[in-house]
């Protein structure tokens, strides 16, 4: 068993500034003793790097479990780079593939789920933000775009569900996102509050459908994303309605939810106080990425040790991780790999082809 219910982090998990941890991020964190971290491209600088900056997260908090976090989702949405990581191709790619090919898009999404893990397994990563299960609405904002795996419920799914499997077939823990569906968005929510005005019956049966069917995975990231037909005032990650109702109601998501980062431009009010909202609203875990001190010393303040239900939903999955880490399958030959994925993709990402594929 994990050691989670007898030392309770926080309910936070939280970004770092850069690529090595300054004295006053030591300690901290050290103090804090959030429940994870979440990487971003300017903590990267190569492999090893990463790796001894992962370790140093472990080892500030005495947890191997730790989950630390990236958003390794392919296309736009890419952490770890080239040339010391594989290029990789959006969602919307494997939704082409599907179109022509379902079987050979199936295969290529769990390949590339597998080789996604043994990436992140390298350097100490032991949970991807991935896959994305909101669907392509045309004409609303490209913030979701080729991020889609497709604009059928069923498409969607058949694919999150391949590249969840390859992520954890690999150890890795996927997170799906952005629950209850972020497709409909007409602004980029980074930077203003998207307001979805479809009925909920249209919004059930499409947009929330597959989350509903993908509802086992052990966590999922919210949408900050206004339902007006739903809470016409706040939005779903910082709404008791949207989560409750929605969320844990219509769709059956009874896992660990993590709210979308908190200092993206669609949420009003202070880092204090949407961290409180949404803690108070249903979410398990306050999500805050840029890693700035002030908003960092504000998240933490409103963030208590975690208790109850959301404990539960969280050592369920850091007992995950454990179990994960002592069942890797053993490394597989990347090159076969990748160069029967560039197989798979070639009729509809040429990139495929060449090198850094």
């Amino acid at each position: 068993m994990s050691g989670l219910e007898f030392k309770r982090p926080r309910a936070c998990i939280l970004g770092l500034e850069g690529t090595a941890l300054s004295n006053w991020e030591k300690g901290f964190f050290r103090e804090a003793d959030p429940y994870g971290y979440i990487i971003f491209a300017r903590n990267v600088a190569d492999p090893d790097q990463l790796k001894r900056l992962t370790g140093e997260l472990r080892d500030l908090n005495g947890r191997s479990n730790l989950p630390i976090l990236v958003d390794q989702e392919g296309g736009r949405v890419t952490r770890l780079k080239p040339p010391h990581w594989r290029k990789m191709p959006a969602a919307g790619v494997f939704g082409q593939l599907y179109e022509q090919h379902p079987d050979d898009a199936r295969e290529a999404a769990y390949l590339n789920g597998r080789l996604l893990a043994a990436d992140l397994i390298d350097v100490g990563i032991s949970v991807a933000c991935a896959p994305v299960l909101d669907l392509y609405f045309p004409g609303m904002s490209d913030v979701v775009g080729d991020r889609a795996y497709g604009s059928e419920v069923a498409n969607v799914v058949a694919l999150a569900s391949a590249v969840s499997a390859g992520l954890m077939d690999g150890g890795i823990v996927p997170v799906v996102k952005h629950i209850p569906g972020h497709g409909r968005a007409s602004v980029d929510s980074h930077k203003d509050l998207p307001v979805v005005s479809a009925s909920r019956s249209s919004l059930s049966v499409n947009d929330f459908e597959p989350f509903r069917q993908m509802k086992d995975v052990l966590a999922a990231m919210s949408a900050h994303i206004l339902f007006s037909a739903i809470d016409d005032q706040r939005p779903g990650t910082v709404s008791p309605k949207v989560i409750d109702e929605i969320i844990r109601g219509d769709i059956g998501f009874d896992n660990l939810l993590i709210s979308d980062d908190l200092s993206m431009e669609a949420l009003g009010g202070s880092i204090a106080s949407r961290t409180y909202e949404c803690l108070v609203a249903g979410c398990d875990i306050a999500l805050h990425c840029n890693g700035k001190r002030t908003e960092l010393e504000q998240v933490v303040s409103m963030s208590p040790k975690l208790d109850g239900q959301a404990l539960a939903r969280a050592l369920a999955v850091t007992n995950k991780i454990t179990s994960l880490q002592g069942s890797v399958p053993a490394r597989p030959v990347l090159a076969d790999w990748n160069a029967r994925l560039a197989q798979l993709l070639a009729p509809v990402w040429p990139a495929a082809q060449g090198e850094g594929a």
